[in-house]
């Protein structure tokens, strides 16, 4: 109901993913759709080399998307205008540019939770980072994300044009002040009054965000032409779930997203917490063993006695008890709609992709329910059987001994570990920069000891089971 020669860019985003295109690009669409803020359009921009094929890809198609959205019964197709152009991660001087265009208002980001470099046992910014050490020393040419942003930003400042908001879409406990604490630390590391200006006088949103995207294969992209006659380089398909809640705080300006069902709280800490644990964590909970087990979907996982046994049971004994409540939410009821939510047979999420990166993962999704059982003297037996299930798992072999390939930015290393823990299961949860404090409590180090072994001694589905007998 617009045409995109009528919208003009107040938004850069960077990560111009799956999630992104199903997500915050469909909210602006519906508002778009609305008649309303056609001054809110996106720009997409990126670092990594990928970025660049999918800028190509899109670019052929007038930057159009095409979103599946599925339920179990239906299937239905939108096309996406919301995005009008892409900068090439070939050319940092136009991102700078375009970062100090006073029509950006909000610089948004689905980096992934890697991106942040922020250490995850201390949850602080990691400043000995190389990729952070070469732009605290070269900022006029920067190579992350972050260095990109502080470039526009001192641009801006020297200038006189306002900040833009910076507005985190990735799934971090306090995303805003992960973003924050990076965008900071990084300054710091050049110019401390620059790295004060930012936490005085740049805003930064905690947000939770949730819909589950699977990643795009041949097989969408023949479903799209065969279901809905329409040719796509890139499709995106969903679930027909999405939520977004944001905390408002935008000082330059934002669309007005509450008429497309966003939801603007004080406080969004609690409604992150429910999403991180309980689908985040759950998807932790069935990954694992659904990939020791030779299981290729998130719904034939669900499918699976043991596996969803396993999930219903951690959920409700050690991941709802010691969340805190939501307001005008039930989380035992929210907790059944993520169970649904994975059953649904017609997204195909792949348990590879669950599994991946589980050293930037387990630490925010995993270990906080621990660490929490462990402060309210909860038994944290299921949730360490997940933590011995994802070392076996990057032991690198199935239960059938099919080999699994390398599922992580840090496999060697999470191999290598695996290896030694087989004989040594303490050697795993040593690593401090993932465990933290949780590594050295007693109960955990038995419990996953003990489940660790039995893994080993008595086989993936004969642990299980044990452990749903009790």
């Amino acid at each position: 109901a617009y045409s995109q020669s009528d919208l003009s860019a107040g938004i850069l985003h960077f990560g111009v993913g799956n999630f992104h295109r199903s997500h915050q690009a469909v909210y602006l669409n519906s508002l778009f759709n609305k008649g309303l803020d056609h001054n809110w359009a996106i720009v997409g921009s990126g670092v990594l080399s990928s970025d660049e094929k999918m800028r190509v890809l899109l670019q052929e198609q007038d930057f159009l998307t095409t979103v599946v959205e599925q339920s179990s019964s239906k299937s239905s197709a939108l096309i996406t205008g919301a995005m009008i152009d892409y900068l090439s991660p070939n050319s940092p001087e136009k991102i700078i540019e375009k970062l100090v265009d006073p029509s950006i208002r909000i610089v948004s980001l689905t980096i992934t939770e890697g991106g942040y470099f922020i250490n995850s046992a201390t949850s602080l910014f990691d400043d000995k980072h190389d990729a952070i050490i070469y732009d605290s020393l070269n900022p006029s040419n920067p190579k992350t994300v972050f260095g990109l942003i502080l470039a526009g930003l001192k641009k801006r400042k020297e200038l006189g044009i306002a900040p833009f908001t910076v507005m985190s879409c990735d799934n971090i406990p306090h995303n805003g002040k992960v973003t924050c604490d990076s965008l900071a630390g990084l300054a710091k590391l050049s110019d401390e009054e620059f790295s004060l200006w930012i936490k005085e006088k740049v805003a930064f949103p905690n947000g939770m965000v949730d819909r589950i995207t699977p990643a795009t294969t041949n097989r969408e992209k023949e479903l799209l032409i065969s279901d809905f006659g329409i040719e796509d380089n890139w499709p995106v398909f969903c679930e027909d779930f999405t939520q977004w809640v944001l905390e408002d705080n935008f000082p330059n300006g934002r669309p007005a997203l509450e008429k497309v069902g966003v939801q603007f709280v004080e406080d969004v800490t609690p409604y992150e917490h429910m999403k991180i644990r309980i689908l985040n964590g759950g998807h932790a909970v069935i990954a694992y063993l659904g990939g020791l087990l030779d299981i290729k979907f998130a719904h034939e996982a669900m499918e699976n006695s043991l596996i969803l046994g396993f999930f219903k049971k951690i959920q409700e004994n050690e991941i709802i008890p010691v969340l805190p409540p939501v307001p005008n939410t039930d989380l035992n009821e929210y907790g059944k709609t993520i169970e649904s939510r994975f059953s649904n047979p017609k997204i195909a999420d792949t348990i590879v992709r669950l599994c991946y990166d589980g050293s930037n993962r387990q630490p925010k999704f995993i270990i906080p329910s621990i660490a929490d059982c462990i402060e309210k003297n909860i038994d944290m037996e299921g949730l360490s059987l997940v933590c011995a299930l994802w070392c076996k798992y990057c032991y690198g072999q199935t239960e059938n001994g099919t080999k699994i390939e390398s599922n992580d930015p840090n496999w060697e290393r999470l191999n290598k570990t695996a290896i030694a823990a087989k004989n040594n299961p303490l050697v795993w949860i040593e690593m401090e920069d993932i465990y933290g404090e949780v590594g050295k409590n007693k109960i955990f180090q038995e419990n996953f000891t003990l489940a660790l072994n039995s893994l080993w001694s008595k086989g993936v589905s004969s642990t299980i089971q044990e452990y749903l007998n009790k």
